[in-house]
């Protein structure tokens, strides 16, 4: 909930609640929400949410509107509610996973591959985003089954119903949102569990950033002899989540790190040549060059170090680590990429 805070004499003395709305008050469609939710929900939403997307609901199609892997290749299932929805919804989400939970592998490939494309490799592509050692075995995805139902705070049936069915111990959650207007802008509260964790957007922060290697292998060497940090297309969205100050590490896939940069104080700027935006960089590491192939601290290694484990298949690599964790993490690896002999080379942090 919000609230306003009202003072008198300077002193803080008095909460007054701001009223909110839900998706349904402005006329938006359930399939906009969804679309709004699919495109934030892992990373912005969920900042250290460990789930790999998989499949999104089809027109006039039953099926429920998010699917997505855990690391152990569990299925979460996301309902979405615009508005007010009740017992109703709560039972057509029941009816989901218990669909889904019939899977077969190969239905749940064939799910992928109609989301992904008809060549995606549902095992590659989960080992990739998890970093696993292995492939997991077809009889190891989706085992178990979990559902959660993203709905209006305000709908107290819907809330009743999921808590029900949640003491019968069914694996359901509830997500409530909110939707304020506040001097004709409109905000968007939504409560991730457990604890709604988050980084501060006005805090420094480190961000592992892919290079785009999968659709371009020139595109490093832009970044790296440009001075900047750039997505592309769809993912171009992805350079706003960086602020002047954060540390950036250039993810470059089957590799590992190359590089990291600290952003500099400019604006997000269009790239001439490409459907794409930038950041300028100030690289605080050395910086590979294009005659040879770019020596990287290796995805393991890093998890190692820092004690996290990241969402790999993504632009932005969640979840974030924080300045005094991404300080430590320019320094390591300044000591992994210049060999002893030559450490004194080695810029600046």
């Amino acid at each position: 909930m919000l609230f306003k805070l009202k003072s008198n004499n300077a002193k803080i003395d008095e909460l007054e609640p701001v009223a909110y709305k839900d998706f349904a008050s402005f006329g938006q469609r359930e399939k906009e929400l969804e679309e709004l939710i699919a495109a934030s929900l892992f990373g912005v939403l969920f900042e250290d949410a460990r789930l790999m997307p998989v499949f999104q609901e089809r027109q006039y199609q039953a099926e429920a509107d998010i699917y997505a892997l855990n690391e152990c290749g569990d299925l979460t299932i996301f309902e979405l509610k615009r508005g007010s929805a009740g017992n109703d919804a709560v039972h057509q989400a029941l009816r989901y996973v218990q669909d889904a939970a019939g899977w077969s592998f190969a239905d749940l490939r064939r799910k992928y591959q109609q989301y992904k494309g008809s060549g995606a490799d549902l095992q590659a592509a989960h080992k990739e985003a998890f970093d696993l050692e292995h492939v997991l075995e077809p009889k190891e995805f989706n085992r178990k089954q979990r559902v959660s139902i993203i709905g209006s705070a305000a709908d107290e049936r819907l809330i009743s119903a999921v808590d029900y069915w949640k003491r019968q111990g069914i694996a359901i959650d509830f997500l409530p949102y909110r939707i304020y207007e506040i001097a004709n802008e409109r905000y968007f509260e939504f409560f991730a569990p457990p604890y709604d964790v988050h980084k501060n957007p006005h805090d420094l922060k480190g961000v592992l950033f892919d290079t785009n290697r999968s659709y371009d292998e020139d595109a490093i060497w832009d970044m790296l002899e440009m001075n900047r940090v750039a997505a592309y297309g769809d993912a171009k969205r992805f350079v706003h989540y960086l602020n002047p100050g954060d540390i950036v590490f250039l993810s470059h896939k089957w590799t590992g790190v190359v590089a990291a940069g600290k952003v500099r104080n400019t604006s997000v700027k269009l790239l001439d040549d490409k459907d794409g935006l930038y950041r300028d960089v100030e690289f605080l590491t050395p910086v590979p060059q294009r005659s040879g192939s770019p020596r990287g601290m290796p995805f393991r290694k890093v998890s190692e170090y820092t004690g996290k484990s990241f969402y790999w298949a993504r632009t932005i690599k969640v979840p974030y680590l924080s300045r005094s964790e991404a300080d430590a993490l320019v320094s390591a690896l300044n000591d992994f990429l210049v060999p002893p002999t030559h450490a004194s080379l080695a810029a600046p942090v």
